[in-house]
Order: C-alpha cells, then sequence, then structure tokens
C-alpha cells in the first residue's frame, strides 16, 4: 500500500507533466486544471448575475455553489500538486466548505420541502 507521501509525488508528477507551449505559456496538466478552476470560480459570478438579472432581485442559484465547489477543488489540487503554495491552500479551502455546506443546506431545505408537498 502506497504511503501519503507516494501518493503526493505521483500525483505532483502528473501534475507537471508538459502538455505542450500554446499562445507562448507552457501548459502542464496542473495548469490546465488551475486554470479550469479559476474559470469556474470567476464563472460563478456571471451565472449569479444572470439569475438575480432574470429574477430582479438578488439571486444565489444551486450551479452557484456546484461552480465554488468544483472550483475550488480544481484550484486547492493546483496549488497542493502543481505549486506547492500554502497561501494559495488556504485561500481556497474556506470557500470550498462554504460551498459545501451550502449545497447540505439547500439539499436539506429541498428534502423537506419535498416532504411537505410544497414546490421547490
Amino acid at each position: 500500500m502506497k504511503t501519503l507521501l507516494e501518493i503526493h509525488t505521483t500525483l505532483a508528477t502528473l501534475f507537471n507533466l508538459p502538455l505542450g507551449n500554446w499562445l507562448g505559456v507552457q501548459l502542464e496538466v496542473g495548469k490546465v486544471i488551475g486554470y479550469f478552476g479559476a474559470s469556474l470560480f470567476a464563472g460563478r459570478w456571471i451565472v449569479q448575475l444572470v439569475a438575480s438579472r432574470v429574477s430582479n432581485k438578488p439571486v444565489m442559484p444551486r450551479v452557484f455553489w456546484y461552480m465554488s465547489l468544483v472550483g475550488s477543488v480544481c484550484l486547492l489540487s493546483y496549488f497542493v500538486f502543481g505549486k506547492n503554495d500554502s497561501v494559495g491552500v488556504i485561500s481556497n479551502i474556506f470557500p470550498m466548505f462554504v460551498a459545501a455546506y451550502n449545497l447540505y443546506l439547500d439539499g436539506r431545505h429541498r428534502r423537506t420541502a419535498l416532504a411537505a408537498g410544497a414546490a421547490v
């Protein structure tokens, strides 16, 4: 059975695999994951803006929290295995837990509403 250090080393090696050069940027697996996470994390605000505009009031749609959670996990993995950057790790752990907690609350609310026969 592999130790945590061996698993970390394997993932760090994978994250640093070169994928090539695109528009002058040297891409590795970890960078692509990091860019994807950053795009999700930033894009969630566009989703929130559109949902609020449609509702004509401030709204946090469920997809906002999914984008927050997946974006945080991607960025966290980038900072742990790719950059080895403690500042990036710390700045992405808290939003990940907030998004997970809000999804938990949303799920609990939906189950309660459905059991009561209310529209969700």
